[in-house]
């Protein structure tokens, strides 16, 4: 019997990941979108938006599970970060609980460990919130730094390690590949005893995490350089750079001063007692493997 999966963000880099996996597992997915989409086996387009309770009840009606990927990272305001995290959530799990769907998956951030460094990783606190207080059958996943084909954010790092120099921040962090966090979403979607209750936060298994330094010579060595030079940039000058940036390009500006903040903290690596199961989901693919992979598409596409 075909199940069906409720889901926001499917036409983001994580969600598409997402969704190509669930048609392919035989899951019909309901999946909300801003624009016209082309059609598509196993796939039900429902037009609308997280702020739009009329079509969220259409996107979860009918449906055994809702999985809510969508939200916003970099926006100018506190009030835009609430609205597209925080708010939009709660619009998902209330349309979530008028038709009774009761497993909800919800994808945060490690940023919601640390509400007090940036409005991103505080609207992301506050949608976990809402979900914890759902009374549905809910699992969170927060992913750490996601790469793999389709992705826009660490585009510019692939780029800088191509030339042989790597501005990188301080400290570590952790990474996955986009379908071994798709795998993950669904492994998780499908598996409604386990994992309730649960808040994961998932990587691609390289103990403690990398350095920012080790992980740019690590995408160096999948761009074919056998040595690039990473520089670590200082806290001041990151949130120095962010205030500039939001001058020089208001409302565009990608390095913002909240931005900056977050990007500067010094510990972004997935808590070790938070990983799934491995019973339940490990990653598939080796990083080198992965990280190849993903310059193979940027390639393909022209990006790099």
């Amino acid at each position: 019997m075909t199940r069906t999966l409720a889901m926001t963000g499917a036409t983001g880099f994580v969600g598409g990941a997402t969704l190509r996996q669930a048609v392919a597992a035989g899951w019909h997915v309901r999946a909300l979108t801003r624009r016209a989409q082309e059609e598509r086996d196993g796939v039900t387009w429902v037009p609308g938006a997280l702020a739009n309770r009329e079509s969220l009840a259409d996107l979860v009606a009918g449906s055994d599970v809702a999985m809510h990927i969508a939200g916003v990272v970099n926006v100018p305001t506190r009030a835009d970060f609430e609205a597209g995290n925080a708010a939009a959530t709660a619009n998902v799990v209330e349309a979530a609980r008028a038709a009774d769907v009761r497993r909800f998956i919800h994808v945060s951030s490690l940023a919601a460990r640390e509400p007090d460094l940036s409005n991103y990783g505080w609207s992301k606190a506050e949608a976990e919130k809402v979900v914890e207080g759902s009374g549905l059958d809910w699992t969170i996943v927060r992913p750490p730094a996601v790469f793999g084909p389709g992705d826009t954010e660490m585009l510019d790092l692939f780029r800088m390690a191509k030339r042989g120099i790597a501005l990188v921040p301080p400290g570590r962090m952790s990474a996955i590949y986009v379908d071994d966090l798709a795998r993950l979403l669904l492994a998780v979607a499908a598996d409604c005893e386990a994992s309730l209750g649960a808040i994961y936060e998932p990587d691609d298994g390289t103990p403690t995490g990398w350095s920012y330094r080790s992980f740019a010579r690590a995408i160096g060595r999948a761009v074919d350089r056998t040595h690039v030079s990473a520089i670590p940039i200082p806290p001041a000058v990151l949130k120095t750079a962010g205030q500039l940036d939001k001058l020089v390009r208001r409302g565009s500006a990608k390095l913002t001063p909240d931005r900056a903040r977050y990007i500067a903290h010094p510990d972004w690596v997935a808590s070790t007692g938070a990983c799934p199961p491995p019973e339940l989901w490990t990653p598939s693919l080796d990083t080198a493997e992965a990280l190849a992979a993903t310059v193979r598409w940027y390639r393909s596409e022209g990006w790099l």
